[in-house]
């Protein structure tokens, strides 16, 4: 079971963006999130008249490392660790470590 899900409110705990907050879009695979709003670059590109792309400077969203971010508990408004525990139906679900409250309903 993974610690970050896609759609998952979270806060940079550490880097550039520290502090701010943000929606999960992508999971990728080497473990980094894309997170919107947070680790903005700008890219300079060509124009390319052929594919119909106009040149300029585009602000993207870049991979964040997960180690980076912390789910955000909504309780206390701050970011907290994600444990695993095993319900007695048998399904495994995210609790938080601070007050134990279970992140999946």
């Amino acid at each position: 079971m993974e610690r970050l899900k896609t759609g998952d409110q979270v806060i940079v705990i550490a880097g550039k963006d520290r502090g701010k907050q943000g929606e999960v879009k992508v999971r990728q695979q080497d473990g980094k999130f894309i997170v919107e709003g947070i680790n903005i670059v700008k890219k300079h590109t060509k124009p390319n008249p052929n594919l119909g792309v106009t040149g300029g400077i585009l602000e993207k969203e870049m991979p964040i490392d997960g180690s980076n971010l912390a789910l955000l508990n909504p309780a206390t408004g701050k970011g907290d660790k994600v444990g695993i525990k095993v319900l007695d139906d048998g399904r495994k679900v995210r609790v938080f470590k601070s007050n134990g409250e279970v992140v999946d309903a």
